[in-house]
């Protein structure tokens, strides 16, 4: 049950359910906001997100076997209590379950074709694991996108289907808000994949792979990244003068648990060379995005 557990990144899918949590239970009640999704129709719609996460993870190690066994031989679970037959077996479930539940909730709120969202990340988890990890830059972006979806779907699902003339300009902030995170999310977890990338280069060229490490080198790849890591950076600073600014308590956390961390990572990836400093610099990131994300949870605390 373990390997099981840690196959599915039992600690990633627990931090994406706190983040869905708040967003619903913290963020949309403290603003008010108009909801289509009864409660269990929400916590449906938080399944549906882990089934399909979970059935990405798997799908994704199931490629890696080869890259793995150089790469995290420690952490390594298909072949090695879990067969690739069960595993693949786990991966259609959990994609029946994730794509099924979209395709009720779509119906519940009225807008059917709604439930593309969910068979097109279910796809693109697959194609993404068998084709785009090995496309530079492509199998980032892609995963990115997809971390950057956890935060839109509850504005898709639950604040547009609400919408009337009369709270249309609220919501629509409402929404715009979760597109901000989205924008912080996708970014982060860009960088993120990048450097780990960079982390498992060895594993990846062996397995005839063909990542930015690979093409570019090292030492570029460095670079590249630290350029693509200014662009969150301006923003969070654009956001702070725009919105933060008069607001002391936001300033200071982003400033200390976003900013600052930030700012380390891009001064130290430019000199990163071992896998133990990508190992580092990833668990930084996983930590920025950690901070970030959950502040949906007390945005509007940070604005009084």
């Amino acid at each position: 049950m373990l390997k099981f557990l840690k196959l599915i990144r039992i600690g990633n899918l627990i931090f994406v359910a706190v983040c869905l949590v708040l967003i619903r239970y913290a963020f949309f009640e403290s603003t008010s906001a108009a909801v289509s999704l009864s409660d269990f129709g929400y916590i449906l719609l938080i399944i549906a997100n882990l089934s399909l996460a979970a059935g990405g993870y798997i799908i994704n190690d199931l490629y890696d076997v080869t890259a793995d066994k150089i790469n995290k031989p420690k952490n390594l679970y298909i072949g090695n209590g879990i067969s690739e037959k069960t595993a693949f077996n786990w991966f259609i479930g959990f994609n029946i379950i994730g794509v099924g539940i979209g395709f009720y909730l779509a119906n519940v709120i009225g807008l059917p074709a709604f439930s593309a969202l969910f068979i097109f990340s279910s796809a693109l988890l697959y194609i993404y694991s068998s084709y785009l990890k090995n496309v530079p830059l492509a199998g980032n972006i892609t995963v990115s996108f997809l971390v950057a979806g956890v935060a839109a779907l509850p504005g898709i699902f639950d604040l547009l289907p609400a919408i009337n003339p009369v709270n249309r300009a609220q919501q629509a902030m409402y929404f715009s808000i979760l597109l901000d995170y989205s924008f912080f999310g996708f970014f982060i977890n860009l960088l993120r994949e990048m450097v780990k990338d960079q982390e498992d280069i060895q594993g990846d060229y062996n397995a005839g792979g063909n990542t930015l490490p690979i093409i570019l080198g090292t030492a570029r790849t460095n670079k590249v990244i630290f350029v693509i890591g200014l662009i969150p950076l301006i923003a969070i600073l654009y956001y702070i003068y725009s919105y933060l600014f008069e607001n002391t308590t936001a300033v200071l956390y982003v400033l200390f648990l976003i900013i600052a961390p930030l700012l380390y990572f891009l001064v130290q990836i430019l000199s990163a060379t071992k896998q133990k400093d990508f190992s580092r610099l990833s668990l930084i990131l996983k930590i920025i995005l950690f901070f970030g994300l959950i502040s949906i949870g007390f945005h509007q605390i940070l604005l009084e």
